[in-house]
């Protein structure tokens, strides 16, 4: 599609009243964005719906500075303005600030990673947030290596079912987490070693009869960290990236002591550019082999047109999901 035939307007998703429930999300007319130096403008084809989008919804998470005003930090689509590595025609899927629930979003170029060989645009717009997320955090900050066990909290949601997979597929052996059997059954279907139902079992007596664990992923936060703790190896790393079920937590200092034990925790949106662009080429590097040896699929569980991105976060607030949700424009 060559640059002069794009249309001056996009259909995008914004929130009624700037921020709202599920149903304030509505469709609405917007410029074309226009791409800075060293940006691309993609095309979206589909966008990744994201908890963080909740939080931005009600209005716990707004963009960095500079990212659009409207969410989505996901897409996979056709590059139509080029730059960097990329030429007008290229598939690609991207991490973005936020802009994504839209036709067209712009991103900075290093940020584009090319569509795994043997996956469709749809199947690779479920992919960036969640193993970017992923990659930093079970093996940047929680330094997992072969041979160790990781423990994942909220194992069939989009992190949870790629944190399964990315674990595995690195040779380590893992504890999945869910409420509910059917929720433990799926995440054993996707190659957890052993997965406890939270609501019935005690995840960190299970995990400590299983030899433990040397690295925790934990989006739940509250009650879940002391179990952490008791479920930690010497020398383990309990890792957060949200705290569904609460933000403070009791911590036994001498507790933590004994098992040399470190406790640490990021977000990706509000890192710079800079640092973006680090991790996308080290999450090429290591992941993207994986899914091309088929170690590692997106699993998508519905998917909704962008005008009905109200449906699609109710849906994701519903918690009924395993794996992905998406938005197809």
């Amino acid at each position: 599609m060559a640059h002069s035939t794009l249309p001056d307007q996009m259909t995008a998703i914004a929130i009624a009243g700037g921020k709202g429930p599920a149903e304030a999300l509505h469709p609405v007319t917007l410029p074309l964005p226009t791409p800075g130096p060293g940006q691309i403008l993609i095309r979206v084809e589909a966008a990744g719906v994201n908890r963080p989008d909740i939080a931005q919804r009600v209005g716990f998470y707004p963009p960095p500075p500079g990212a659009p005003e409207t969410m989505g930090l996901e897409v996979a689509g056709e590059v139509v303005h080029a730059a960097g590595r990329w030429r007008e025609g290229d598939k690609v899927c991207a991490l973005l600030g936020g802009g994504g629930y839209a036709q067209y979003a712009v991103c900075d170029a290093r940020h584009a990673l090319p569509i795994p060989e043997g996956l469709s645009v749809l199947d690779a717009a479920g992919l960036p947030e969640t193993v970017f997320t992923v990659f930093a955090n079970v093996f940047e900050h929680g330094a997992l290596k072969a041979g160790e066990t990781l423990m994942v909290h909220g194992a069939t949601s989009g992190i949870g079912t790629t944190a399964i997979q990315m674990a595995k597929a690195a040779g380590a052996r893992v504890i999945a987490t869910a409420r509910g059997a059917d929720k433990a059954r799926q995440a054993r279907d996707l190659g957890a070693d052993i997965a406890i139902d939270a609501s019935t079992e005690d995840f960190a007596e299970i995990a400590r009869a299983h030899g433990g664990c040397d690295v925790v992923l934990d989006m739940v936060g509250g009650d879940y960290f002391a179990k952490d703790l008791a479920a930690l190896n010497t020398g383990g790393r309990i890792v957060f990236i949200a705290a569904q079920a609460g933000g403070k937590v009791e911590l036994n200092i001498g507790a933590l002591m004994q098992k040399r034990g470190v406790i640490t925790g990021s977000t990706l949106r509000p890192r710079d550019t800079d640092e973006k662009a680090r991790l996308a080429a080290a999450v090429e590097a290591t992941v993207w082999p994986w899914i091309v040896a088929g170690h590692l699929r997106p699993q998508i569980d519905s998917v909704f047109p962008l005008e009905e991105a109200a449906k699609a976060h109710a849906s994701l607030e519903a918690g009924g999901h395993l794996g992905k949700i998406l938005l197809r424009t």
